[in-house]
């Protein structure tokens, strides 16, 4: 029972960083209809971003940890929020009115830029980070001294994901924003003759989505202490997963998919084997998906006529 309970915790961490990054995905498939592939990239930027500040607020002398991870945060979300803009701009607003694989292929190109540029300018070793968050609650202590433990990175990666969801579900439904990003996913055309600036709410919806991305860059670096230019292909791919298993388009569902798949993971790799960890969770996303082609919590996709 303690290691149950010990790998259900270590899979809500894990699901939570997967399910800010499926956020991205989902809402800007949600607005033009389009996967942007070069999100984990993006993902991958706020990491490299958050440990160059910190070694650079470290020379020059810089240590309290809540002013370094401040500086970090603010730093890596800017950074990332004009890289989604960028993408946004070079790889989307131009081919928006081609056929759909246009953008995709220039997405794919995108993705693959940047994941070359950082391994060009960074260097293919993998980049460490000494532990910055240590220590924890132990929550239960068993026979054969099996404890559960809840570290306090761990506490703070579901805290901030429950405060971003529930931050960005009222933006969605409460606010101008919001209404304008719903208008635009109904029917852009319609928006755009009711005043809503169709190119200016995209624009921010990949803004809104890359700076998600960098918090969950900072957590994945505090939570793991190892990034390398790799990490946003495997993330990306993991969380573009989670985004359709939950259904694509959903907010709820990208984080429920997250959160499915970082126990999916979890689960086997402590009771099966690590190494098919991956074949687990994608084999399930696609027995799901044969019962309900819509994800968890997707809606079937009307054709407008």
């Amino acid at each position: 029972m303690e290691y149950f309970l010990q790998q259900l915790i270590n899979g809500i961490a894990l699901g939570s960083i997967y399910g800010l990054i499926a956020i991205g995905y989902t809402m800007v498939y949600g607005i033009i209809g389009m996967i942007n592939f070069a999100h984990g990239e993006v993902f991958m930027i706020g990491s490299f971003v958050s440990l160059s500040v910190f070694l650079a607020l470290g020379a020059l002398g810089i240590t309290f940890l809540p002013l370094v991870l401040i500086v970090m945060l603010i730093v890596a979300m800017a950074c990332t929020s004009l890289w989604g803009w960028t993408v946004e701009r070079v790889a989307y607003r131009p081919l928006r009115g081609s056929f759909r694989l246009a953008p995709l292929i220039t997405a794919i190109g995108m993705s693959i830029f940047l994941q070359n540029f950082v391994q060009v300018t960074q260097g293919a070793r993998i980049k460490p980070l000494p532990p910055q968050i240590e220590g924890g609650l132990t929550l239960m202590e068993g026979p054969g001294g099996i404890t559960v433990q809840l570290s306090y990175m761990q506490i703070i990666i579901i805290a901030t994901t429950i405060v971003l969801m529930a931050g960005f579900s009222y933006l969605i439904n409460k606010t101008s924003l919001g209404r304008q990003q719903r208008a635009c996913e109904q029917d852009r055309k319609m928006a755009a003759l009711l005043g809503v600036n169709v190119d200016r709410t995209i624009s921010l919806t990949f803004v809104l989505g890359a700076s998600l991305a960098a918090v969950a860059g900072i957590m994945y670096l505090l939570y793991y202490g190892v990034i390398d230019f790799y990490i946003g292909f495997i993330a990306g791919v993991k969380a573009f997963t989670a985004a359709v298993l939950g259904g694509i388009g959903s907010l709820p569902g990208a984080m429920l998919g997250g959160l499915a798949i970082g126990l999916i993971e979890t689960f086997w790799s402590g009771y099966f084997s690590v190494e098919y960890k991956d074949v687990a969770a994608f084999s399930i996303l696609a027995i799901v998906l044969i019962f309900l082609p819509s994800g968890l919590l997707g809606r079937p996709e009307v054709e407008k006529v």
